[in-house]
């Protein structure tokens, strides 16, 4: 890989790999121009981001799709067996655990963790719902890669902070709450009303200007 991504760059990646994999399976190549376009962005930014992965894209041809793919995944480590525990099985952790999309990208869910005693024993995605109480435990035992925490945002604290003692480096949050865990955990926020929010700016301005912007176009 050619020097450290942006994390910019790594935000955009998977993007760039939708747009690839939605190509005809008889598709050999892309331009920066074509990929820019699939993905709403433009072609130097494109060009600059791929630049990171290397130097193989062909002037007047563009990239080897396949090529391009497969370096995308191995610096999204996708290529890698990642173990993932979903802690709170409400609706939307009950949406993770039934999701069967992780797996072609390089995640597995091991684990359901659960605080409420009417939902352990019960199976979501095939897995046995365990007690909260357990992670600890069962940590010691299986490399934890991920641990997604999809409970109320009143336990969300106290979830990452199981998680961080259990020796999970990173945690995805889709609690609506700011989370502080310690240095070296990586932590992803996704928080569907914030995103709300942020197209609501953008909205109320395209209604003041007429037109739009979009928030991911470089320029």
């Amino acid at each position: 890989m050619k020097g450290t991504l942006p994390a910019a760059t790594v935000e955009r990646l998977p993007r760039y790999l939708r747009c690839l994999e939605m190509l005809a399976p008889s598709r050999v190549t892309i331009s920066s121009k074509e990929l820019a376009r699939l993905s709403n962005l433009n072609a130097a930014g494109v060009r600059k981001d791929l630049s990171y992965l290397g130097s193989f894209g062909m002037r007047g041809v563009g990239y080897h799709v396949d090529e391009l793919a497969a370096r995308i995944r191995r610096t999204l480590g996708m290529t890698e067996d990642r173990t993932v525990v979903v802690i709170g099985i409400g609706n939307l952790g009950s949406a993770l655990a039934n999701y069967g999309g992780f797996g072609n990208r390089g995640f597995r869910i091991v684990g359901l963790y659960d605080a409420d005693p009417a939902k352990v024993g019960r199976k979501a995605g095939g897995i046995t719902i365990r007690p909260i109480e357990r992670l600890a435990k069962d940590a010691e035992t299986t490399d934890i890669a991920v641990g997604i925490i999809a409970t109320p945002a009143k336990a969300a604290q106290g979830v990452a902070a199981l998680l961080s003692e259990a020796g999970v480096p990173s945690i995805l949050n889709f609690a609506p709450t700011v989370l502080n865990v310690p240095d070296g955990i990586h932590l992803r926020q996704v928080d569907v009303a914030t995103e709300l929010q942020i197209l609501g700016f953008y909205m109320a301005g395209r209604n003041r200007t007429g037109g739009a912007s979009h928030p991911d176009d470089p320029g």
